[in-house]
């Protein structure tokens, strides 16, 4: 069905970066230094990045599907590890238990905040004997912040470690019982947090991840995991001086400092680094994340507006305070007609997210449709519209119009 409007637009994709003059001379000075990788920007915008969501430590990965990878690692996921997570994300969420061996369970949503249902993950640890799980992967999804204060007190009834997945959600809070703001990855409920610099996302590096914590050991682990498992810090060597010089092959020396060439991996690491000239545009795009996010809040108020009491609609996203907009969501009838109308128009939504436990691999391990059936009520009507910061009022407009037009 073509817009009954006049007006000619490019195509509108569901999400779009926002690269400006400042981004491009940021990585063009990285191209004309003498470091692309393993230089000094990774620990800029690693001090950058945990400064902008009050954490103590960060560490900058290849990409957010690297950031769940190392975070399972070092908390010690096995194969007889099992971790509760959300059927409604992307399946890096759940893979990352599997990449390390261990057993994948889900929890179905809320479907008011399409967020996981921590009654039903009490439940869930009620129900099976005590140790069964080792931890959860609570997800907020499309920008809106999980209950990290509740979730923490449950998980800390059963012994439960969490990674927080926040990839939509870098500058999104909740507030806590006391009132106080807790913004995504701070650290203070999850033992790890994960973050995103995809192209779609609010930060946007090309590619890229980020880690954040509280917590120095593990911080000290993921440094060591993210770089083949090898360090070059002589106070964290296991082997002693005599063997680090080679003294069974007959060389002496008489100086106490292992040589400058000498390295250790102790673990099965990975290469998993950030480059330079990513970091230089990820802290350059930190700088311009506050006002990304209230241009976000500014279109979900208007999305929310113009779908008020609309019959078509089951749900929406609606205004929440603390969330941080990565998607607006709308939940319809006729979800397919609609994609394919607005797609007939130029506008290109986007479906968030198959069930995981839906997915053929997941599959393969019992799982079925029927068993998480708000997650699947959820995805029969959802469709996720234009959201990002540039997007212009009237192109906001012109989707709602041909939303409108669809319906009738």
């Amino acid at each position: 069905m073509q817009s009954k409007s006049n007006k000619i637009f490019d195509p509108i994709p569901y999400g779009r970066q926002n690269i400006s003059d400042e981004d491009i001379e940021a990585v063009n000075s990285v191209l004309r230094s003498d470091y692309l990788t393993q230089g000094p920007e990774i620990e800029k915008f690693e001090e950058a990045f945990a400064e902008y969501v009050d954490a103590s430590y960060a560490v900058a990965v290849s990409n957010g599907t690297a950031a769940l990878h190392l975070c399972a690692l070092a908390l010690g996921v096995h194969s007889n590890s099992k971790v509760i997570t959300t059927p409604i994300t992307f399946s890096a969420s759940a893979n990352c238990i599997r990449y390390c061996g261990g057993e994948v369970d889900f929890a179905d949503i809320d479907p008011e905040t399409t967020l996981i249902d921590i009654d039903l993950v009490r439940e869930k640890l009620k129900t099976a004997p005590k140790g069964t799980y080792d931890g959860i992967v609570p997800v907020d999804f499309a920008g809106r912040p999980v209950n990290l204060e509740a979730l923490r007190q449950l998980a800390d009834e059963y012994d439960l470690w969490i990674i927080e997945d926040a990839c939509h959600a870098p500058g999104g809070y909740f507030v806590d019982s006391k009132g106080k703001k807790q913004f995504c990855g701070n650290g203070n409920y999850a033992d790890l947090a994960i973050f995103s610099f995809h192209p779609v996302k609010h930060i946007a590096a090309g590619e890229g991840g980020m880690i954040t914590t509280n917590d120095e050991v593990l911080y000290q682990k993921l440094l060591k995991l993210r770089t083949h498992g090898i360090i070059k810090n002589s106070k964290e060597y296991s082997n002693d001086l005599n063997m680090a010089i080679g003294k069974s092959n007959g060389l002496e020396t008489e100086s106490n400092e292992y040589p400058g060439w000498y390295m250790e991996m102790q673990d099965l690491g990975y290469n998993y680094r950030l480059t330079d000239f990513q970091a230089a545009l990820g802290r350059s795009q930190l700088g311009k994340a506050d006002e990304g996010i209230r241009r976000r809040r500014e279109i979900a108020s208007c999305y929310a507006e113009a779908f008020a009491g609309k019959e078509y609609i089951r749900h929406q996203a609606g205004v929440v305070e603390g969330h941080a907009y990565h998607l607006y969501v709308i939940e319809v009838e006729n979800r397919l007609g609609l994609y394919n109308a607005l797609r007939e128009n130029n506008i290109y939504a986007q479906i968030h997210y198959i069930p995981v436990h839906l997915m053929p691999y997941y599959q393969q391990f019992g799982w079925e449709k029927g068993d998480f059936p708000r997650a699947e009520a959820y995805y029969s009507g959802c469709i996720s519209l234009p959201m990002f910061p540039t997007l212009t009022d009237e192109e906001q407009e012109f989707v709602i119009e041909c939303i409108d037009n669809f319906y009738g």
